[in-house]
């Protein structure tokens, strides 16, 4: 099942040091693969963000409350002690601490509460409205003013990004649409993480379409990060959208994606995207045979699990990436692993693969599934998510994606819930 094309196979290896892909270590046969089924019921796994957004929360309500906080605090540590002591003086930290998290109008009312404060406090210490009163007003009225069109810039700005972020989700909806849940005889859960912070989108991608005969899918990561590579991966997910579901096989739809680059890079020679490389992982799972057919255009090779045993596919030749300039020719290799109901199949890009801990050493897939052999399919991505986090020296500090592949022989297809689909999970 071979195609010719530019690249030999021997290159592959070298191509995934530019930093999209690394080459992976075989583990053995590829005949392998998980025992949850899909109509198994899952239990409902915590989502991974509830956590941080309840810290932010907390945070947020903790500074609303400062304000307040200071406005007891201080003028009863001034009543309690010495005149001398002079706690009122802290009273100016309250419309400042306002700005953070009020808005201007709640923000002047702190300060005119603290200018107030201020004023109760004289007669109690025999100070005169002249000229001592009059200054230390004449400062918190200036600071509270100051906090106040703070907290008006803070507010334009808090709305400008939630613009921006709106825009970036429709970004993601249109690039990286989700993936459905049951899709063929297969069902499909999704970790997929961009590695800027506040990103949706990065450079990995993914895309699986149900076909005449089966379900095609497609794992990859472009060269480097930012928009160049955003660009280049709705690219290639345009070109394999069309070419899934006419091409013959998979070395054609690997021969399209090679030309789209191609002609994009005649096209617009000025693009940063013209000039990246990608990494792809090709996957055909035919409707009636238990096998997965495996193309990898320079990218890792995937985890396959049947029960408690997990093994690494091992790749009889893997092609060169996609785009990359080597002007040399060799065939697009398809391999056939068995895959048969009941069977998992775990693709990634190296942001899994390639995560390592402070002492150098690489993230252990094969032996993390093994231990997640008996968990349903729907908690595998948070697990593998929460646990390169844990893992990794830097935390998740590259594109992480991963698709679990699970055969179940249902042939019904199931979109994710708008929740799933923003968390990635």
């Amino acid at each position: 099942m071979d195609t010719r094309r530019p690249g030999p196979a021997e290159t592959a290896g070298a191509a995934g040091t530019a930093g999209t892909a690394g080459t992976t270590s075989p583990a053995g046969a590829a005949g392998t693969a998980g025992t949850a089924s899909a109509s198994r019921p899952a239990r409902a796994s915590r989502p991974a963000h509830r956590g941080p957004r309840r810290r932010a929360e907390f945070r947020y309500l903790l500074g609303r409350a400062l304000p307040f906080l200071v406005l007891a605090a201080a003028p009863l540590a001034d009543v309690l002690t010495a005149p001398e002591e002079r706690f009122d003086r802290f009273l100016i930290a309250a419309p400042a601490l306002a700005a953070v998290t009020w808005g201007a109008r709640g923000t002047l009312a702190v300060g005119a509460l603290a200018m107030g404060t201020t004023t109760l406090l004289a007669p109690g210490r025999g100070e005169r409205l002249f000229p001592a009163l009059l200054a230390g007003q004449t400062v918190l009225a200036v600071v509270t003013l100051a906090a106040a069109l703070s907290s008006q810039a803070r507010q334009r700005r808090e709305v400008e990004l939630r613009q921006v972020s709106e825009v970036a989700e429709a970004a993601q909806w249109a690039v990286l649409r989700p993936l459905p849940r049951r899709l063929g005889s297969v069902d499909l859960r999704l970790l997929y993480e961009a590695s800027a912070v506040g990103a949706h989108v990065g450079g990995d991608f993914y895309k699986a379409l149900k076909v005449r005969g089966g379900v095609r899918i497609m794992l990859g990561d472009v060269q480097g990060k930012g928009l160049a590579a955003v660009e280049a991966a709705s690219l290639l997910l345009g070109s394999f959208r069309e070419a899934a579901y006419t091409a013959p096989g998979l070395p054609a739809i690997a021969e399209r994606l090679e030309a789209s680059m191609a002609r994009y890079a005649e096209r617009a020679p000025e693009s940063t995207a013209a000039d990246r490389f990608a990494t792809v992982l090709l996957a055909e799972i035919p409707d009636d045979e238990p096998v997965v057919r495996l193309l990898s255009c320079g990218h890792p090779a995937p985890v396959v699990q049947r029960g408690p045993v997990v093994r690494t596919v091992e790749l009889s030749s893997p092609s060169v990436p996609i785009h990359l300039p080597v002007p040399v020719d060799a065939p697009f290799t398809v391999d056939e692993v068995p895959f048969a109901p009941g069977d998992r199949m775990l693709m990634f890009t190296d942001g899994v693969s390639e995560t390592r801990d402070g002492r150098g050493a690489f993230y252990p897939l094969e032996q993390r599934l093994r231990g997640w052999a008996a968990e349903p399919a729907d908690r595998i991505p948070g697990l593998l998510k929460e646990d390169l986090a844990r893992y990794g020296a830097h935390g998740l500090d590259d594109d992480t994606t991963a698709v679990l592949v699970v055969r179940d022989g249902a042939g019904e297809e199931t979109l994710p819930t708008h929740e799933e689909h923003l968390i990635g999970v």
